[in-house]
């Protein structure tokens, strides 16, 4: 990963922050995404929202649903709708277990990152995920808080 990133063609395009803030990651998968032209134009501007968003596994096909891509001002003719349903590329077998996933009490697939990769292709990291209660982020962020603490007195030897 780290040759990627230094990489001119690695571009992070949209994170979803909240996501391991508001979800406990078991698991994490690239996967490719279907997009039209005025999208990858919009992509490559950083124009993206993937905060809300979710992953659906549907009619046996995975489904990017509710992310926004802001539309490209110079495709008038040919532009794109903002938060239409985006099909997501994986083989059979991934689609399988992350369809078995899902399907498990309390289990979701939550985009993670969006980002071009070393070869300048859009990609989606999404993650099998299970909603954390109240408490378990109450816990999240005190390890958060204490950890800043901890590097905040290391570094100023107090």
């Amino acid at each position: 990963m780290a040759r990627a990133k230094n990489n001119p063609n690695y571009k992070v395009i949209a994170e979803n922050r909240r996501a391991r803030y508001d979800y406990a990651v078991e698991d994490d998968l690239e996967c490719g995404i279907i997009l039209e032209g005025s999208e990858v134009k919009s992509l490559r501007q950083g124009q993206a929202n993937i905060a809300e968003s979710y992953a659906s596994v549907e009619d046996g096909a995975l489904w990017l649903i509710n992310a926004g891509i802001a539309p490209y001002a110079q495709a008038k003719t040919f532009g794109h709708e903002e938060r239409r349903r985006r099909k997501l590329l994986v083989n059979r077998r991934e689609l399988a277990r992350l369809w078995s996933a899902s399907q498990r009490e309390g289990m979701t697939l939550v985009p993670l990152v969006l980002y071009f990769n070393h070869r300048g292709i859009a990609k989606l990291k999404i993650a099998i995920a299970k909603g954390k209660k109240t408490v378990d982020k109450r816990d999240t962020q005190k390890k958060r808080d204490w950890q800043r603490e901890k590097a905040r007195l290391l570094r100023h030897g107090g």
